[in-house]
Parts: C-alpha cells; sequence; structure tokens
C-alpha cells in the first residue's frame, strides 16, 4: 500500500525538528541489560525518570502490546570485483522466490566506480559471488544482484551486522546477540526495531502475569529509516518502502482490546507505521503489503493509543512521527529533559513511553 503524505500544519517546516545533542549522549553500546535501560515516562506534563522493567506497572489488565517480530538480517558484505576494487554492500531485501531458495537482493553498493551489469563480484575473501543484474529500487538506488546460493544462509554464514552509521565500532558476537530482539522471528530487516531491544524474558514474565495482552505484526525494517530529509517542506519528501504484514490474529485481538476499553499500545514506531497503514482505509484491514506512509503532524491516528520508542536523530522522519503522536511542544520538551538528564539515544540507547492525547 502507497500511501501519499498526510498533510503536514503549514508552518512546520524541517529545521523545526532539529535540536542540538551532544555526541557524548550517543550510545555506542547497549546497556548492561536489556530492561535496566531508562524510561522517559512522558505520558503527562511532567516527564518521569523511570527504568524500562517498570513498564509492567505503567500498563493495565487488558492493555494490548504490539510487537514488530522482524529479525535482522547480517546484511552488510565485503567484497572484490575482478578488477580488485572493494566493494561494501547492504542488502535491503532479499527477493522473494517462486520456488525453492531466495537467490537474488536489492542491495546498497559503494565502490570506487558503479559496478556495471554483468559485473562479478566475490564477497566474504571468494567464498561466495553475486552477479550484478542491473540497477532497481526508488530512482533506481539499489542494485538488483543474484547470489551463488540462498541468500539467508550465506548472510547468516558471511555477513556482517548492518550497524546504523553513527555506532562507530565493527560488529561483534555482542552485536549479533543485541542488536535483536529476544522475540525476532521473520527475517528480512536491516536494521532493528529498537524500542522492542529494552524486553526480556523477565519484563514479558511480568506483563503476562499483569494481565498485559500481546500480538505481533511484521515490518521489515529498511535502511532508508536513517535516511536525512533533504527538503525543507515536509510534503516533498518521499518516503522510502518498506514491506509489512498485519495477521488477522492481531486484527482481532486490537478489535478484543479497544472493545473492552483497553489500549493498544505499539512497541517502535514500525509497529504504528505497519498499524496505521493496515488502518488508512478507516478500518484496520489483515494483510500483506509496502507502505511508504509518511507520518507528520495533522495525521489522523486511528489504531495506536500509546507508544514505546527510543530517542530519534534531529530532523528525521521519525522525529516528526513522534511530534504527530504526542504532539510537537511535548516532544520537544521531553526531548531537552533528555538531553539535560543525559538519556542515551539512538538505536542502543535509553526509551520514552507516550500517550496520544484524547479527542474531546
Amino acid at each position: 500500500m502507497s500511501a501519499a503524505p498526510a498533510p503536514a500544519d503549514a508552518h512546520y517546516s524541517v529545521s523545526d525538528f532539529d535540536f542540538p545533542l551532544p555526541p557524548e549522549l550517543i550510545a555506542q553500546h547497549p546497556a548492561a541489560e536489556r530492561s535496566a535501560s531508562r524510561l522517559l515516562d512522558g505520558r503527562e506534563a511532567a516527564p518521569v525518570d523511570r527504568i524500562f522493567r517498570e513498564l509492567p506497572a505503567l500498563l493495565a489488565p487488558g492493555d494490548l502490546l504490539v510487537f514488530n517480530n522482524t529479525k535482522v538480517i547480517k546484511a552488510r558484505l565485503y567484497g572484490h570485483k575482478a578488477s580488485g576494487g572493494a566493494v561494501e554492500a547492504l542488502v535491503e531485501r532479499v527477493l522473494p522466490a517462486a520456488a525453492g531458495a531466495a537467490h537474488e537482493v536489492w542491495a546498497h553498493m559503494r565502490a570506487s566506480k558503479s559496478p556495471k551489469p554483468g559485473t562479478c563480484v566475490r564477497f566474504a575473501e571468494g567464498a561466495f559471488e553475486a552477479q550484478v543484474l542491473g540497477r532497481c529500487g526508488p530512482d533506481n538506488g539499489l542494485f538488483h544482484l543474484r547470489l551463488s546460493g540462498d541468500a539467508f544462509e550465506l548472510l547468516e554464514r558471511h555477513g556482517h551486522v548492518p550497524l546504523p552509521p553513527y555506532i562507530e565500532h565493527a560488529d561483534s558476537e555482542d552485536d549479533v546477540r543485541r542488536y535483536q530482539t529476544v522475540f525476532a522471528k521473520e527475517p528480512g530487516a536491516v536494521a532493528a526495531p529498537t524500542a522492542a531491544l529494552h524486553f526480556d524474558e523477565g519484563v514479558l514474565a511480568a506483563l503476562a502475569a499483569r494481565g498485559v495482552h500481546t500480538a505481533h505484526v511484521t515490518l521489515h525494517v529498511g535502511a532508508g529509516t536513517f535516511q536525512p530529509v533533504r527538503v525543507d517542506k515536509l510534503s516533498e519528501h518521499k518516503m522510502h518502502s518498506e514491506w509489512f504484514e498485519v495477521c488477522p490474529a492481531t486484527v482481532e485481538a486490537i478489535a478484543a482490546c479497544k472493545a473492552a476499553g483497553g489500549r493498544v499500545v505499539a512497541v517502535g514506531t514500525t509497529t504504528l507505521r505497519a498499524l496505521e497503514s493496515a488502518a488508512l482505509g478507516g478500518t484496520l484491514q489483515a494483510g500483506a503489503r509496502e507502505t511508504d506512509i509518511f507520518i507528520t503532524p495533522g495525521f489522523e491516528f486511528r489504531v495506536v493509543d500509546r507508544l514505546i520508542t527510543n530517542f530519534h536523530l534531529p530532523k528525521s522522519t521519525l522525529m516528526m512521527l513522534v511530534s504527530a503522536f504526542a504532539g510537537y511542544e511535548p516532544i520537544m520538551a521531553l526531548y531537552r529533559h533528555a538531553i539535560a538528564q543525559h538519556y542515551r539515544f539512538f538505536s542502543y540507547g535509553d526509551a520514552m513511553l507516550l500517550e496520544r492525547p484524547r479527542k474531546n
């Protein structure tokens, strides 16, 4: 499903979503324990500083947490062309196969000269090859590659964790474990649904004991989530497209939650984007499709009542999304508080709990 950008309030520009962030607040490593990260409770006018493992007590029996169960693949590859030139590839999407193994992918590629169609690239010190079939994707910015084996198997064996560009260390075994949720199931993401990284078995057990229900969607997060907005007018920005699926059981769970007076809590902006994309027609619909939804102030939310999310990059589309959800001024005030209190930012950083203002 493709959606035009929601109309933004006319007085907002990209620069309105900028803020000064001290570099030392950009988390380079996760907290020692997932649920030991901090949680900024932004539901009321005055922010409250908490620890993430307090979350179950902040929810009510009958509330519904919706997770994104996508699984991060080891999407970063290093190799060489036949000429000897170095190549770095970041697989954006593994293409579905009509039958058997999936051998074809879309990928970002960095090389001294862009590989032409027919070029053979050897990855992982010659462990496998990829043939360049041509350019593809939005604005022909990606390369269509055919690998010499099953893509998921080759990436798992030879790929590297696709850490975000602001994390400065090379991936390690700790990243293999921690840049992945404890309930990851469906492989295909090249970036983690980071709000869900704070959940561990203890928190999940406490939520169940509290009577909080859970459901899942799948949205394979693409590398476009880190792309800056390069235009000043929000209406001129073109969002990247991502594949998502909302299953019938999740639609039924949300309907039951709302009928009983509970609140739907999206764990992360990817979950929110999937749910609100599936409800663009007016009611929540099960199914699998593409979305390039761009949520800005003025967007009409139909599904999500609360949002758990990490702290986002200045001037990013996710800053615009959370501002649309909780209000521009409240979000900017929460960010000022977070910086003053030295919260950790971005993928390995801390979390916040937001509530959508109820209509009178």
